[in-house]
Parts: structure tokens; sequence; C-alpha cells
């Protein structure tokens, strides 16, 4: 079960640094051989390019905006179906991604993300201090996924 664990966003708008900040917490924790644990930031085109190798898996960890309090945690299956951006290389749009992927013939199995309500997306560095707070939940939530990808797992 081939899983690529993928950390996504952009440092550079605060919040948006979230899936970078928690792949890069987890490049130093150990997974087993079939488990790839990588920050793409907003390099789309990597991404896709890395999936045609073949995942089972596909952890997508990003900021996520929702009605929810700032440094809320949220566990998504995202409808694959949904019509895609264009993919833009120097924006990382997932839909656009896997999009390119199918349409390169390859495939993905399961499609989860991890998503952190962001308090903070404007430009600047650093996390605000509820999303920095939910860093370490969302690696043990990870970490639980990898532990459970084996089984079903139910999905908010």
């Amino acid at each position: 079960m081939k899983t690529l664990v993928a950390g996504i966003g952009n440092i550079f708008n605060r919040d948006d640094g979230f899936g970078s900040e928690v792949a890069q917490r987890l490049v130093e924790r150990p997974f087993p051989d079939d488990v790839r644990v990588e920050d793409y930031g907003i390099r789309g085109v990597h991404l896709a390019l890395d999936l045609l190798e073949g995942y089972d898996h596909l952890v997508l960890v990003d900021a996520l905006a929702g009605a929810e309090a700032p440094g809320t945690l949220r566990l998504l299956e995202p409808d694959l179906d949904a019509e895609a951006g264009q993919l833009d290389a120097h924006l990382m749009d997932p839909q656009a991604v896997l999009a390119m992927v199918a349409g390169l013939g390859g495939e993905v199995g399961r499609v989860l993300v991890v998503g952190c309500q962001p308090a903070d997306l404007e430009e600047g560095i650093g996390l605000t201090a509820p999303v920095a707070a939910a860093v370490e939940p969302a690696v043990r939530m990870v970490e639980n996924l990898i532990a459970e990808r084996n089984t079903s797992c139910s999905v908010a």
C-alpha cells in the first residue's frame, strides 16, 4: 500500500504554510518504506509527476478555509469528479493536479485531505498562534491515517 503524504501551500502567505510545516515535522518521523512524505509547497506539477509513480493513498495536508474557528482540523475525502481548474506551475490546486495525473494516464487510489482552518492568508511568514498549535495534532492525525490505511476509516 504505497502512500504519499503531501504538504501543500504557500509559506509566504502566513497560515497557507500549514501543510509545509506539518510535512517538515513528519519527515523527521519513522515510517514504513512504502510511505513517502514530501513538502510540495506550491509545486503542483512536481506533485503530479510524482503521483504518476502510482500510489494507493494520497494524504494532502493544507490550510482549508471553512466556517470553523482558526486552528480547527478537518479530515475530508474530496469529490474527485469535481471540475478542476487549469494547472499553474506557480499555484497549487489539488483538483488540477489530480486531473493532470489522470490526463497522463495515471491514477491515484484514495485521497484524503487533512485541513486546518486558517486565521490569516495575507502575505507574511509564519503561522498564526491557533494554526501553529494545530500542527502537532495534525501530525498525529496523519500518523493515525498511515497506521489505519489498510482498514477503512470514517471521514467527516
